[in-house]
């Protein structure tokens, strides 16, 4: 199971996503197709967020930046 969305998380995202026609998946397999779509997506947001982290800190202090990117490797 994925850390991001429970079951209720997923059931609105679904409807939220405002398909053309009905889809009657069962419970678990909506949240298999949630589970994938979010551990496929997570390298990319992981990275997305380490890089706007990065900057910001950057923006404060280049040294401390440097070190952080130092710490956490680079991408």
């Amino acid at each position: 199971m994925n850390p991001f969305l429970d079951l209720k998380g997923v059931k609105e995202a679904f409807r939220d996503a405002h398909l053309e026609e009905n889809h009657n998946f069962l419970e678990e397999d909506l949240q298999k197709l949630a589970d994938a779509f979010i551990m496929a997506a997570a390298p990319a947001i992981v990275k997305l967020e380490r890089e706007m982290c990065i900057k910001f800190v950057r923006s404060l202090n280049s040294h401390v930046a440097d070190k952080l990117q130092e710490v956490r490797g680079k991408l």
